[in-house]
């Protein structure tokens, strides 16, 4: 296949290695001709690299070479070009005008791929004659090594363009997912539930950037805390996508932005491409260090939670037994949804003894304490030293509507549940889709199976009566499998099943 790439950044860089080293002849264009020069030698210096590590040879990455062509003109006629891919700048107008010069300049049969991260597919398609030859074709950076390509068709894309660049990411060792054309996409859109909890979270002062960045790693097994994550990714590119899906999903309250980003952007608090974000990223900076666990490790804890009291014996901590705690134990109780205050009002529990661990965390290397405002300190400082017996780590967090932990991974496993809900993506593209593009441990549909539909279900109904958000309403998708005994990763039945069946026995 001959495929032309315009706009030779660094999406379009990536594009032209991923292609070529597929064995396609690319062309290279770019409104700023010395751009492709750069482009090539670019290329070339990382296959030099893959040869220096032994990832190919170098006859191989040679040949690899020969394939990239430089082009003088984006709208140069070739009758030969099947394919041409834009990774121009994000501008509704640039990329239109672009598809227009070079619908009059290539053939019918060739097919048009916008690689957008975020404008609507069929917006840019409208403005064609024939706005049936274009697709999204959203790559992700780096390109060779992200495995993972959108393909989104707009209201009038061909089927059979779907089924000729599904085919061609596949052929390539990627991994291609048909979206459909909304805001986000899928990634862009899956990715929100992760952050916008946790700057759920800060705004609430449940705990500080890097204490819920421990907890996103080592109690739910993120490669990155969603912190980390936003000073990677830079927060004025995390806000922007924010508020732009927010808006396109008509201000979904599960989508809803933090009133935390705006002046953080506007003061250039950015992350690591500005040098400080949410943590300081100058040379030498240090990370924030976790504070030392202090009290007494023996003191008597009573618990009403039998996996807390058994995790706690393990450890060798002083577990008492009985009905009611004694008058000196430390009270500690397992919440799901809830919160510690409202089992001292409900239970009649002592409040300056009564303190929370989240259940998620027993199992985890990270345990999860939250106090009150009634919490005694050197009660709270003994729990911790309990707590961290059998070599854990102790975060202290403030009590709030379920655990840093819960709310993440509700959100995370909402989010996509309403991905599918819409039609978006089928459960398995979505699952394939976020851990290849986002590196979580397990596809979010999955991750809700792991935790249960029912378990799931009751935990956002608690967060949701608590607290009266909205945005911790349970989605159908969620709510009609745990009534039916189905696994959140199963389609199921639609009407559209019923109709194609009695078709077949017609």
């Amino acid at each position: 296949m001959r495929i032309r790439i315009i706009g030779t950044g660094v999406m379009g860089r990536g594009i032209a290695q991923w292609a070529a080293t597929a064995g396609h002849t690319v062309e290279l264009a770019d409104a700023r001709q010395e751009s492709v020069g750069e482009a090539i030698t670019f290329v070339r210096g990382m296959l030099d690299r893959a040869v220096s590590k032994g990832r190919t040879s170098a006859e191989e990455a040679e040949a690899i070479a020969a394939r990239l062509l430089p082009v003088d003109s984006p709208g140069k006629p070739g009758d030969d070009v099947d394919l041409v891919v834009e990774a121009i700048r994000e501008d509704l107008d640039t990329k239109a005008a672009l598809f227009t010069e070079l619908e009059s300049a290539l053939p019918a049969r060739t097919v048009f791929a916008t690689n957008t991260s975020s404008l609507p597919v069929t917006q840019i398609a409208a403005r064609l004659g024939d706005p049936s030859r274009l697709c999204g074709l959203h790559f992700f950076n780096p390109v060779p090594l992200m495995k993972i390509v959108e393909v989104i068709p707009g209201a009038r894309t061909r089927p059979d363009i779907v089924g000729t660049l599904t085919a061609l990411v596949r052929d390539t060792g990627h991994r291609a997912v048909v979206v459909a054309d909304t805001p986000g996409f899928l990634i862009n859109h899956a990715g929100r539930g992760l952050v916008t909890e946790a700057l759920a979270l800060l705004e609430e002062q449940v705990a500080e950037p890097a204490e819920l960045d421990r907890i996103a790693r080592d109690v739910l097994g993120l490669k990155m805390g969603p912190f980390e994550l936003m000073d990677l990714t830079g927060l004025d590119v995390t806000a922007t996508v924010i508020d732009s899906i927010w808006h396109g999903f008509r201000y979904s309250d599960r989508l809803r932005p933090s009133f935390l980003t705006p002046n953080r952007v506007a003061a250039g608090l950015h992350g690591r491409k500005t040098g400080r974000g949410w943590f300081d990223h100058a040379e030498g900076a240090a990370p924030p260090e976790e504070a030392p666990v202090t009290g007494d490790p023996k003191r008597p804890v009573w618990t009403p939670g039998a996996d807390v009291r058994a995790a706690l014996a393990d450890a060798g901590a002083t577990v008492e037994d009985g009905e009611a705690p004694s008058a000196d134990a430390v009270v500690l109780v397992p919440t799901w949804g809830t919160t510690v205050a409202s089992r001292v009002a409900e239970d009649g529990l002592p409040a300056t003894r009564t303190v929370g661990v989240d259940p998620m965390s027993l199992a985890a290397s990270r345990r999860v304490l939250a106090v009150t405002p009634a919490t005694d300190p050197a009660v709270a400082r003994d729990a911790r030293a309990a707590l961290a017996l059998g070599e854990h780590s102790v975060s202290v967090v403030r009590d709030s509507a379920g655990s840093p932990a819960q709310r993440l991974v509700s959100s995370i496993v909402s989010v996509a549940a309403s991905i599918a809900e819409r039609g978006i993506a089928s459960p398995s593209d979505i699952d394939v889709a976020v851990t290849t593009g986002l590196g979580y441990p397990v596809g979010p549909l999955a991750w809700g199976d792991r935790i249960g539909a029912t378990e799931l279900l009751t935990l956002q109904r608690n967060l949701h009566s608590t607290t009266g958000d909205p945005r911790y309403r349970p989605t159908r998708w969620l709510t009609e499998r745990a009534q039916l005994g189905l696994p959140l990763t199963e389609r199921g039945t639609s009407p559209s099943d019923v109709i194609e069946s009695g078709k077949d026995t017609h």
